[in-house]
């Protein structure tokens, strides 16, 4: 029988397939969620990660058991929740899905704003995956969800700008561009840009991975990637490149990894959205302290 630690190290190390990250996020040391894989990798026989100095992969075994523990755990913590919700006299909880970290940052406070305000009411902060925001609010797995922009899906509602910031190209350190003080759009036309695995609406690829620059030239395309750890590890390994927020100075320094600013391009815009049969007073209200902590946060709306 696993125990809690075993399930959580290893589906946190399955998403960040970083150690050090891991045990971060747990508030464990390094060595602690070593010891705890090696453990379960005794348990169960065989190896779960391939590890080397410069990355951390799962193997066959690990994919196929964080295929079937991950819906499980889900599950198990849906459950918890509720009978703590319940016992805390908590009537309705919100769903709030967010895309990076700068989004998370700002759920974070806007939930504890939203639960201020609003006693029985709670929202919950849940990270997703790019390739499964949009795919998890249609299923109704979140309530609100936190996106970049562009966004013009008819089935649903997108609310006002909550920030931008402004966009780089992440690049390997040892591709030419990684050397520059910035790049432009028509400097996409000597790389290969990493497109995001599924399919994406055509207005959101022209922006976020376009198949020409602006005067016409093309832009050759890399290997797809389903998660932001995946497209840094591909980056790393100089396969291709990718538009990102300047947000991942901060939040997703990597050795081996540069981020350039670009001189050129319009800055990233983040918004909330929601399905429009399901706009319910908990999203407006929601919605309404997302807005207020980011003008605190944000003032100039940046």
């Amino acid at each position: 029988m696993l125990e809690r630690l075993e399930f959580e190290a290893f589906l946190t190390l399955a998403e960040e397939l970083h150690f050090g990250r891991t045990a971060e996020r747990l508030h464990v040391s390094t060595a602690r969620i070593s010891q705890t894989i090696k453990k379960l990798e005794r348990q169960i026989g065989t190896p779960l990660f391939e590890r080397s100095s410069r990355r951390v992969v799962l193997t066959d075994a690990g994919q196929r058991l964080d295929d079937d523990l991950r819906p499980a755990y889900a599950m198990i913590e849906a459950g918890l929740e509720k009978a703590t919700n319940s016992a805390r006299g908590v009537r309705s909880v919100l769903q709030v899905g967010f895309l990076g970290a700068a989004a998370g940052q700002l759920m974070s406070e806007a939930a504890q704003l939203f639960d201020q305000r609003h006693p029985g009411w709670r929202a919950r902060p849940r990270e997703m995956q790019i390739v499964d925001g949009l795919v998890r609010l249609r299923a109704g797995d979140v309530d609100l969800l936190v996106v970049s922009l562009p966004h013009k899906e008819p089935d649903m509602v997108t609310g006002p700008v909550l920030f931008s910031e402004a966009r780089v190209l992440g690049v390997s350190s040892r591709h030419p561009l990684a050397r520059r003080d910035s790049v432009s759009l028509e400097d996409l036309a000597t790389v290969r840009m990493l497109q995001v695995a599924g399919s994406f609406p055509d207005y959101w690829r022209a922006d976020r991975t376009p198949h020409r620059t602006p005067e016409g030239h093309p832009i050759a395309s890399g290997p797809e990637f389903e998660t932001l750890q995946e497209a840094l590890t591909l980056i790393y390994a100089d396969e291709g490149v990718f538009i990102m927020g300047a947000q991942v100075s901060r939040f997703y320094a990597r050795p081996g990894v540069v981020y350039v600013p670009f001189s050129d391009a319009p800055p990233l815009e983040w918004a909330s959205t929601w399905l429009l049969t399901h706009a319910t007073p908990q999203i407006h209200a929601f919605n309404q302290a997302a807005q207020d902590i980011a003008s605190r946060v944000y003032p100039a709306g940046h």
